[in-house]
């Protein structure tokens, strides 16, 4: 049996509303679909204000731009993330200061956090991986008293709460993806959340080039002009009408793909109580979102021999983030700390296919193969 690695959900309605979208007299950025986009995530998830990106990267360029980021400011993040996250604050001339993760959890530890500020910070990033929440009301409390914007890289965690409240909504920002990976996608793609109302208009400018246009085509003033600093991170509209045919079946997506996640872990957990493995840890505050499933192996060679064992197997199994602290670009920039957990999710965490359409047998599959490799092997 070949099991791939991600299948993406494109259901054949999708090139209706592709269709549909050109036939409306255009395509450009903030158009009917990108509007429907708007209206639903405010709607399901109760957002101030969302504006869609071309992806979660030019979602967290907005937000650097808005938390008026500026050469000499320093801005706290996790090192085990994607680049974009540190990309979007190190264009800006900030110094990035890279955190470590919780013990149990690929989380940013607040306790880090509260120990790395400066005079000189002016914000927070925090990622939620795999769509569980980080420790939001210790990170606002650091945020509150410092004086520091909280910016939520939720890339994973769409759909998925901090004691009820939707991930995204909590920080001063929030960023969403909608790469082809992720629960709901259009490609590429992306969502900025802004929380605090008193950046709403900035943030449309931004969105819209540094111009007012937005207003202009909603009548508010009659003629638009370059008033700040901005980009085209508006997308076209035929990403929106794309991610709309997601959005339409939002909660036949998340169903799905929840039960693909307490598929594996139920599977996967007799390992874990025999000390092969660690399935994922799930904090009370937190949910659970159908993102991504992934494991923790006792070390590195481990994950590579049971990697390459799968692949004979034709079940695609991939790592994950390398740790940026240590990356050939940002290693001489980097103060020197260890940071032994996020070294250590970086070499042991292993993530399993995972798409809409994988049913119970290939994920018994999976877990079979995995199986076998431990009765083989044991935890070599």
């Amino acid at each position: 049996m070949q099991i791939p690695f991600n299948k993406p959900f494109i259901p054949w309605y999708s090139f209706m509303h592709l269709i549909r979208g050109a036939w409306s007299g255009t395509i450009a950025g903030n158009g009917m679909y990108t509007k429907k986009c708007h209206a639903f995530f405010e709607e399901r998830f109760g957002f101030t204000k969302v504006l869609m990106t071309t992806s979660c990267s030019d979602a967290l360029e907005m937000a650097a731009l808005l938390c008026r980021i500026e050469p000499g400011d320093e801005v706290i993040m996790p090192s085990f993330t994607f680049m974009s996250t540190a990309n979007a604050f190190l264009v800006r001339g900030a110094r990035v200061v890279f955190a470590d993760t919780l013990a149990d959890v690929p989380n940013i530890d607040p306790a880090e956090i509260e120990r790395l500020v400066t005079p000189k910070t002016k914000a927070i990033v925090v990622v939620h991986y795999s769509g569980v929440a980080c420790d939001m009301d210790r990170i606002m409390d650091i945020a509150h008293r410092k004086g520091l914007f909280v910016v939520e890289d939720a890339a994973h965690a769409i759909d998925s709460c901090y004691r009820g409240k939707p991930l995204g909504s909590i920080g001063h920002f929030g960023t969403f993806s909608f790469h082809e990976t992720k629960n709901i996608i259009a490609g590429e793609g992306g969502l900025l959340i802004v929380n605090d109302g008193q950046f709403a208009k900035r943030a449309e400018i931004i969105w819209e080039k540094g111009t007012n246009r937005a207003a202009f085509y909603r009548g508010e003033i009659d003629k638009y002009g370059w008033v700040d600093i901005g980009s085209s991170f508006l997308p076209s509209d035929s990403v929106a009408a794309f991610l709309f045919t997601q959005i339409m079946q939002f909660d036949k997506i998340q169903t799905r793909r929840k039960k693909v996640w307490q598929n594996y872990h139920a599977l996967l957990k007799p390992l874990e109580l025999k000390g092969y493995l660690k399935c994922p840890v799930v904090p009370d505050f937190a949910t659970v979102n159908g993102n991504l499933f992934y494991i923790t192996v006792p070390s590195g060679e481990t994950r590579d021999n049971l990697i390459a064992f799968l692949r004979t197997q034709g079940i695609s199994a991939l790592f994950h983030y390398q740790p940026l602290h240590s990356s050939q670009y940002f290693i001489d920039k980097h103060d020197g700390r260890v940071l032994p957990n996020t070294d250590r999710f970086a070499s042991t965490i292993l993530r399993l296919p995972f798409y809409n359409s994988l049913r119970k047998r290939g994920v018994a599959h999976v877990a079979g193969k995995i199986n076998e490799y431990f009765r083989v092997n044991g935890s070599r």
